[in-house]
């Protein structure tokens, strides 16, 4: 059976697991005590639960947890294109492993150092350190980035270019904060608005043309 914590989470988990049972050992008991509270946090942040995956044509599900805080229309410049962007903000207290919006092959990726701003603000869509994956089907391509946030420091990607990824399948995460951005072809049908919450790999963002 599949332990439903994401294998990234294990350098944080363990540690502090050990640490509490150190501290308890030695009846440090409010030093145990938040230990013991930052164990069941890094636990909870690092849940990787399984998702119902639709199974309809031309679908588009989400690839994150979290809210959508921006629906615009923009040429990225990545692409030279004009696509249609959501942005979901992910907090500290969701899910924070990622997944493909639609099946298709890998066909680029491209990781941009960058600044650390707030990843509610817009500008952290082009400014902050991102992962960019540009995912094709046929004629149809989908671009998503992970974009690092205040606290988030450290993008995980384990899609390579050539690989070919399935609906709704795991592509990384995102530690402590973060936000994903998504971009569709402007033709596509959206069934998300600003404010929805969404979860990675099961809520319908939309359909492609």
């Amino acid at each position: 059976m599949r332990i439903p914590i994401a294998k990234e989470g294990y350098p944080f988990i363990l540690p502090l697991g050990l640490l509490t049972l150190v501290l308890a050992f030695f009846d440090l008991v409010w030093a145990a005590a938040v230990a013991g509270l930052l164990f069941l946090f890094v636990l909870y942040f690092f849940r990787d639960p399984e998702r119902e995956i639709p199974n309809e044509p031309k679908v588009v599900v989400s690839p994150a947890d979290g809210k959508v805080v921006v629906i615009t229309t923009e040429e990225d410049p990545f692409m030279g294109k004009t696509f249609t962007r959501i942005s979901i903000f992910l907090n500290v207290f969701n899910v924070h492993v990622n997944r493909v919006p639609v099946a298709g092959v890998i066909a680029e990726s491209r990781y941009n150092p960058g600044k650390f701003l707030n990843a509610m603000k817009d500008k952290a869509s082009m400014d902050n350190e991102q992962n960019i994956l540009l995912i094709r089907d046929g004629e149809t391509e989908v671009l998503v980035k992970q974009i690092a946030g205040l606290i988030a420091r450290r993008i995980v990607c384990w899609a390579k270019p050539g690989d070919r990824y399935e609906l709704g399948q795991r592509f990384g995460l995102i530690r402590f904060g973060s936000r994903v951005d998504i971009f569709l072809p402007q033709e596509s049908t959206l069934k998300v608005a600003v404010g929805d919450k969404v979860a990675g790999g099961s809520s319908i963002i939309g359909y492609l043309p």
